[in-house]
């Protein structure tokens, strides 16, 4: 049996998360650059994203006993080579995984516009991932 409780509570963090960064999106670059609290907002809702995509994807591989990934860039590769995401959903995640670690392990040497585009730009990659999610509690429910 599919434990979909973890899961659940890992998606309605991505779900609240991602719904602040569509709201940031509206945020100008210049305001980013300038306003240390809104530039916090924007990256505390990236990093709560990305971390929930991470746990997620890291139960699945759990519940599923597949092989344990090495990194977080890793874990996204396992939930595709099982045939839950694509190779191209995959990548992107990976790349956000990478994200992940810059927003923890070096956030003072984050280039606010790079950080402005992946704003700009990346909210789909998770949108999908959040939509393989629930196809998937929808399969084994």
């Amino acid at each position: 049996m599919f434990d979909e409780k973890g899961i659940l509570e890992h998606l309605r963090a991505l779900n609240e998360s991602l719904k602040d960064w569509e709201r940031y999106q509206s945020i100008p670059l210049e305001e980013l650059h300038t306003d240390r609290d809104k530039r916090n907002m924007v990256l505390h809702a990236l990093l709560i994203s990305v971390q929930s995509a991470i746990d997620i994807a890291n139960h699945i591989i759990a519940e599923k006993g597949l092989r344990k990934p090495s990194s977080y860039r890793e874990t996204f590769e396992i939930v595709y080579e099982e045939g839950l995401i694509s190779k191209n959903l995959s990548e992107n995640l990976s790349d956000l995984a990478g994200l992940r670690n810059v927003l923890v392990h070096i956030y003072w040497r984050l280039d606010i516009d790079a950080i402005y585009e992946i704003v700009q730009q990346d909210l789909g990659v998770l949108k999908e991932f959040e939509s393989a999610v629930k196809r998937l509690l929808q399969d084994v429910g």
